[in-house]
């Protein structure tokens, strides 16, 4: 007679146990699945170039600096102060060696506060002052060529207006700054500049040497410009030119990720049917570093993209939220345009916004994916992109290729143990505990060959 089986609660079983009938059966299994992993659009989509000796040399035209023009402040007790040595970014100080008179300088702008659609400055009206953005957003108008207001530029921290307060080269206001958002902002009186040009003679020197001393020519990007002639009839004398290059053209470095990877001997030996273990661990460790790799192409404070944006490249929005606007603006500073970066939360704003607009999006299908598409240029998701605990991100857009001057990733291939190109995987040894190790590295760096070929839409609001 059978006996009750105990686990069906007294009752005598009919057949044999699903819990035993799996001891006798091969389960079917998947590989190891992770979530930390994402699609990787930045590595899939950029052109690589091969750095041979691990390095990559960048040579431009020789470009005239003229301060970059982003100031920097600190802020305490509800005031703010420019840094001194940020003063160098105005162009008529770029040069000036002197940190008492900079610091002279900062010590004399006063503090003033402008609530949203407030004016700043008026154009026409007499420039009395510089005004440096210390917080929130400010936009820049003029009139029209038929009498209307346009709309020319939006500012944000670090802008500045009326630098030429310092040389008297314009005395009145060239555009209407109004604020979009509440300001912060540091005013320098043309009277205060005069007190400070009379007591110190190594700035009155300074600013009459700019004064009188004509700017070399140069081309809109900053380039010395060479000398040409067009449109003559006869034999008049041409002009002879060079193209000037770099003296210390950027030479890129790669970079590398690496980890050891640990795996027992026992484990590789005895549990390695239908799955094998080593092939398994490697798969999700080279993951790992693929998204290392592609988070520090973006965020790498050296060669990261976010880092090297040309600060005449960075824009930000008319408002808040990413508005189609802003994305044609983007598009407007440079010619081929492959593909926008943004995180995925910029990019629901962007359709939220669309969708407040009342226009639609493009669909763009690559690589079997359909993705969201801005005027033909796909809009790839990357969650490397940071986001502020205030709700801002950036929208990056590039051009690629180095025979379009954009941006080119950079790696060696060939190297000793290759995996993949430019990942390698070493076998370093078997300690005493019959546990392998094996060294996994990649190598790996960016480079943008010029300055329009990457722009960033800065200061994004995705929150809803």
């Amino acid at each position: 007679m059978t006996a009750p089986d105990p686990r069906t609660n007294g009752h005598t079983r009919l057949s044999l146990d699903t819990a035993a009938a799996r001891n006798l059966a091969t389960t079917t299994k998947t590989p190891p699945h992770t979530p930390s992993t994402g699609p990787r659009w930045l590595i899939r989509m950029l052109p690589w170039i091969e750095a041979g000796g691990g390095a990559y040399r960048v040579n431009r035209r020789l470009t005239y600096p003229v301060g970059a023009g982003r100031l920097t402040f600190s802020f305490a007790a509800g005031q703010a102060r420019v840094v001194p040595g940020a003063l160098r970014e105005l162009p008529s100080l770029r040069d000036l060696d002197d940190e008492g008179t900079l610091a002279d300088l900062a010590a004399r702008f006063t503090q003033r506060e402008y609530g949203p659609g407030d004016v700043i400055t008026t154009a026409g009206h007499a420039a009395g002052e510089m005004v440096l953005l210390a917080h929130g957003k400010v936009s820049t108008r003029a009139t029209g060529p038929y009498g209307g207001e346009t709309a020319l530029d939006v500012l944000a921290e670090g802008g500045f207006l009326g630098e030429e307060v310092l040389t008297g080269a314009r005395p009145t206001w060239a555009v209407t700054a109004v604020a979009l958002t509440p300001c912060i902002v540091l005013a320098l009186s043309r009277a205060a500049v005069g007190e400070i040009t009379a007591r110190s003679g190594r700035l009155r020197a300074h600013l009459d040497r700019i004064r009188d001393s004509p700017a070399p020519a140069r081309t809109k990007h900053g380039e010395a410009a060479m000398r040409l002639a067009s449109g003559h009839q006869g034999e008049p004398g041409l002009p002879g030119t060079f193209a000037d290059y770099e003296l210390e053209p950027r030479e890129y470095e790669l970079s590398l990720a690496q980890t050891i990877l640990r795996v027992h001997t026992r484990v590789s030996d005895l549990y390695s049917s239908p799955l094998d273990q080593l092939e398994e661990q490697l798969r999700l460790t080279i993951q790992q570093l693929r998204e290392r790799q592609e988070h520090e192409l973006i965020n790498n404070p050296d060669f990261g993209l976010l880092h090297n944006a040309d600060l005449r490249q960075r824009i930000h929005t008319t408002a808040g939220p990413p508005r189609p606007g802003d994305l044609d603006e983007l598009l407007s500073r440079r010619r081929k345009s492959r593909f926008f970066l943004a995180h995925p939360r910029t990019i629901a704003a962007f359709g939220r916004e669309c969708t407040r607009a009342g226009v639609y999006p493009d669909s763009v299908e690559i690589q079997g994916s359909r993705l969201l598409g801005w005027r033909g240029v796909p809009i790839f998701p990357c969650d490397k992109i940071p986001v502020t605990s205030r709700g801002t991100s950036s929208i990056l857009v590039l051009r690629t290729g180095e025979k379009d001057q954009g941006v080119v990733g950079l790696r060696r291939t060939g190297i000793p143990d290759e995996y993949e190109p430019g990942l390698s995987v070493r076998l370093t040894g078997i300690d005493d505990k019959a546990i392998a190790s094996y060294l996994v590295s990649v190598y790996y760096s960016v480079a943008v060959l010029t300055p329009d070929a990457l722009g960033v839409l800065e200061n994004v609001e995705t929150a809803r």
